[in-house]
């Protein structure tokens, strides 16, 4: 199998909490997480994760720890490349 993707989960999800912090979340994602295509927007009460990476779980655990998690996907970038279901 060649792998396509370096990274292969696209994680995306929405945590709602208080006094969210854009660029403080930004920052535990470059020095805690392996990945790219990362983008952290919204404001102290909404924000909005996309990331690629191998461990989605890690991600997951972090922001719930902010707030709640919600509209949550994770898809297998490698497996859409080979044309299947991600």
């Amino acid at each position: 199998m060649d792998n396509m993707t370096e990274f292969r989960y696209d994680t995306q999800l929405l945590i709602d909490g208080n006094h969210l912090d854009e660029d403080a979340i930004d920052e535990y994602f470059t020095s805690h997480f392996q990945g790219d295509c990362l983008l952290v927007v919204g404001d102290e009460s909404v924000i909005k994760i996309h990331f690629h990476t191998n461990e989605p779980w890690k991600v997951l655990e972090y922001c719930a720890s902010l707030g709640e998690i919600y509209d949550i996907v994770v898809e297998d970038m490698d497996r859409q490349a080979r044309g299947l279901k991600g």
